[in-house]
């Protein structure tokens, strides 16, 4: 009987323990949500596959820590509409928004609203840096233009004229399209800038606008955009005239890629969007955390978020012919075994 109850006691206490060690791993791992914390994902052009694998990775952080998410945005061009739809996301009171602004100054006051509501607020791929978020996170926009400039650059033999399509007020692609030039200018000087015009992510504007240019311009060798919409419509009118105009672009989606393949399309410069997705997430929930670190600066005195992190690079890819199939959103999507951008 003195045995059993030297056992019995031993498995009591052992029991305990174990109960307290896993109490007190619990109470010691904050990176976890509380019930209900959902973290939104808040686009323009929600349509565009670009936006699917950041929202994947997106997904998957928030699924590590216990976390919602949820993807929203307009399917317009549309800043208002944009705007619209981060309201209505914001009046469901979500613990952060992870935001791609369409136009920088235009959400200045929305963010800022957000921020001092309590959610937090980052953004992604396009910046509002005169708001308050807290992070941003994009691939380097300067270099992929810088990129994009050299491969038409010495596909041309550093001689030749080359044409940009753009879509103004955008911060990414302005910044594309700004590094685009002067790297031609600097390292190119034989390269000459002929056209500038404006498609807006339209494939039938940059179709017109290529004819144009191409008429206008009978020598020219080729053009670049800082998105995948107006490649398909710019590629179209290159492939008619006789496919002497070499495309360059950022971004990809399964129409782009096939036309990579199938050398209508020079190639792209497409940013991680995996890492945009998943360190994006980690920016936001971090920044709704500030309590989690206590740095040795000013933060508690000024009051600012000790979180903040002004800038993370994802990096960026080289998609030609030869990878083309390691960027296809279905094929992706069934390895994962997930729903996509509507779970």
């Amino acid at each position: 009987m003195r045995k059993f109850l030297k056992t019995l006691a031993f498995a009591a206490t052992a029991s305990t323990c174990l109960a307290s060690t896993q109490s007190l791993a619990e109470t010691a791992n904050p990176f976890k949500c509380e019930p209900g914390e959902e973290y939104v994902m808040n686009v323009m052009v929600s349509g565009v596959e670009y936006w699917f694998p950041v929202y994947e990775m997106f997904k998957q952080a928030g699924q590590q820590f216990g976390c919602k998410t949820r993807y929203t945005g307009t399917p317009d061009y549309d800043v208002n509409k944009q705007i619209a739809t981060f309201d209505q996301a914001l009046a469901q009171k979500p613990a952060g928004i992870l935001v791609h602004p369409m136009n920088s100054d235009p959400f200045i006051e929305p963010i800022n609203r957000a921020i001092e509501q309590g959610t937090a607020v980052v953004t992604f791929a396009a910046d509002s840096p005169n708001s308050n978020r807290t992070s941003f996170i994009t691939s380097d926009n300067l270099a992929e233009g810088t990129y994009a400039a050299d491969a038409v650059a010495k596909a041309m033999d550093g001689k030749g004229e080359y044409a940009v399509l753009e879509n103004p007020g955008q911060d990414n692609h302005d910044k594309r399209i700004s590094a685009f030039i002067a790297r031609m200018e600097a390292k190119w000087p034989d390269m000459k800038l002929v056209g500038r015009a404006a498609s807006n992510q339209d494939p039938t504007k940059a179709y017109q606008a290529v004819l144009s240019l191409a008429q206008a311009h009978p020598d020219l060798g080729a053009v670049f955009m800082p998105e995948a919409n107006s490649a398909i419509g710019a590629a179209q009118a290159a492939k008619e005239g006789g496919g002497k105009i070499k495309v360059m672009l950022a971004d990809v989606n399964a129409k782009i890629l096939d036309m990579i393949k199938a050398g209508e399309i020079y190639g792209s410069v497409n940013p991680n969007q995996g890492m945009q997705g998943y360190m994006g997430f980690m920016l936001l929930w971090m920044a709704k955390h500030p309590e989690l670190i206590d740095p040795m600066n000013d933060t508690k005195r000024s009051g600012a978020n000790g979180m903040r992190v002004p800038f993370v690079d994802n990096g960026f890819s080289i998609v030609t012919a030869e990878n083309a199939d390691d960027f296809y959103w279905d094929k992706y999507l069934q390895r994962r075994g997930t729903k996509g951008i509507e779970e």
